[in-house]
């Protein structure tokens, strides 16, 4: 993470004032898009979304009042995959939203999805596959699911998760399959 004055500023003041949502809720944050995050083409260059989007997870995290527990827990979110998509771009001073929020999990994973909006409309997508981790060994998302006091269904995974979940699994099998020796 490289914005680390909004870093600091999200732990010790903004986080303090979030408001309370729920697990599947929608955590929403604002920013703008100051010159020293913008590119030589005038918008928000696309290294600063990524950042952007880990100060908007830790958000809804103390949303959802889990900082202190997870922390406490010495539970550790770690990015597995993700995938963007751009529509349009982010101009210098451009006020923008992002909206962060849980789509499901499985049996391994969990997944988020994080828009940024601004009065001109959608901006941004992203899509996250995470896991936690805790003295280098994974969180069971069950546990994870129940320290955060949700006990309600598995939200049904958008179709665009699933298939990105399918491409991931593709390229898994094909990029970690034994390779035949050239001498054979």
């Amino acid at each position: 993470m490289n914005l680390y004055f909004r870093l600091m500023w999200l732990l010790f003041w903004r986080n303090r004032q979030a408001k309370k949502i729920g697990f599947l809720d929608t955590s929403r944050i604002s920013y703008r898009a100051w010159p020293l995050d913008c590119d030589i083409n005038m918008h928000l260059t696309n290294s600063r979304y990524p950042a952007f989007m880990d100060l908007a997870r830790t958000h809804m995290i103390a949303e959802m009042g889990l900082m202190k527990k997870l922390l406490k827990l010495k539970w550790l979110p770690i990015v597995n995959a993700s995938e963007f998509t751009f529509f349009r771009d982010i101009k210098p001073m451009e006020k923008f939203e992002i909206e962060t929020r849980i789509v499901g999990w499985d049996e391994k994973y969990f997944y988020i999805e994080q828009r940024f909006v601004t009065a001109r409309g959608l901006h941004c997508i992203m899509h996250i596959r995470g896991v936690f981790i805790c003295r280098g060994k994974q969180v069971p998302i069950k546990q994870l699911v129940e320290a955060a006091d949700y006990f309600g269904p598995v939200p049904e995974m958008p179709p665009e998760i699933v298939k990105w979940k399918e491409f991931l699994q593709v390229k898994k099998e094909q990029n970690l399959a034994p390779k035949l020796s050239l001498a054979s």
